[in-house]
């Protein structure tokens, strides 16, 4: 009797676990019944809205399913994390990250949120190199030049970025750090605004991500002096890297997807392959490689290693350039 009780027991357990793993697969493949949100946490028009919105539309041809993008500006992405950890984690409401995502765990000291820890790591869309550039109007074509006009006209540059601890604020500091210039931060709401008074000359230098200003660098209205990368762009062959001029300099920019941590494994799984397939299409490499950038393509857990080195890189940067939130 105990014989055939145990026999029961494994059969009955076998068919369990088959009926779970069945349910899994029909959840992933039925997902998404309604309309799924991005969140971003800046304005439109900048690098991580711009990586949500190339998602959102990968995703929604994928799925033939609405991916919304939203914007909830403020705190430096902080809210926009916020908004999505007070969601339910059933994966219809995701959110674009970038470099903020790794800034913040050591520039915020009161987070109410461990992004590490809270959020899991869905896929990465593309990684693009900073572009250093200034008015057209400074007289300097050179990081060289650069270097020696501020020198001799200490705290008369002004450097511009999307807000404090924004990627563009901590490349300009490490800068600073690196080659002893007394250069002076202003921040804005936004990179499409940073880059407007750029542009006019209210401010005369902004090191940022080629995908915002490589259109405004081809048009000739912001002068590109050298790229941030360890080798040259492809977008822009002609620049010269930072790091010929001031060795060791390295700033690289990645965007992508993010989830709740306890969104089911199944649907970060899901997503992860439907925007590495839409990443391998021919029409978005070239999209990507317009922008001076190239696509991500891989396992969620590779983009959570990168997020997770970018941490530790930039925790140091800000301790070392005594870098605060206000």
């Amino acid at each position: 009797m105990r014989l055939f009780d145990r026999r029961q027991f494994l059969h009955l357990a076998r068919g369990a676990a088959a009926l779970t793993g069945l349910s899994v697969i029909a959840r992933a493949q039925s997902y998404p019944t309604r309309p799924v949100h991005i969140i971003a946490g800046f304005p439109a028009g900048g690098p991580i809205d711009l990586g949500a919105r190339i998602a959102s539309e990968m995703l929604s041809e994928r799925f033939a399913q609405n991916f919304l993008v939203e914007n909830h500006p403020g705190a430096a992405g902080n809210l926009a994390v916020e908004v999505v950890m007070r969601l339910p984690a059933d994966g219809y409401t995701l959110l674009a990250v970038g470099p903020p995502a790794a800034i913040n765990a050591t520039l915020y000291q009161n987070l109410e949120f461990n992004f590490l820890k809270d959020l899991a790591p869905v896929a990465g869309v593309y990684s693009v190199p900073y572009v250093m550039e200034v008015t057209p109007s400074l007289p300097t074509r050179t990081v060289k030049e650069f270097i020696a006009y501020a020198k001799t006209n200490p705290g008369k540059i002004n450097f511009s970025s999307s807000g404090n601890g924004s990627g563009q604020h901590i490349a300009s500091e490490m800068f600073r750090v690196m080659t002893g210039v007394d250069i002076v931060h202003v921040p804005y709401r936004g990179t499409p605004d940073a880059l407007i008074d750029l542009m006019a000359g209210r401010v005369q230098m902004m090191i940022d991500p080629i995908s915002s200003s490589i259109e405004h660098i081809r048009a000739g209205k912001l002068r590109a002096l050298a790229v941030a990368s360890l080798t040259r762009s492809e977008a822009l062959p002609e620049l010269p890297t930072v790091d010929e001029f001031v060795p060791g300099f390295e700033m690289t920019a990645w965007y992508g997807v993010c989830a709740p941590n306890k969104t089911p494994a199944d649907i970060v799984n899901r997503l992860n392959e439907e925007i590495n397939v839409g990443l391998g299409k021919i029409a978005m490499k070239k999209r990507i490689a317009d922008l001076g950038a190239v696509s991500l393509i891989g396992p969620p857990a590779e983009f959570g290693k990168r997020i997770a080195k970018d941490t530790e890189k930039w925790g140091e940067v800000i301790r070392a350039a005594h870098i605060t939130a206000t």
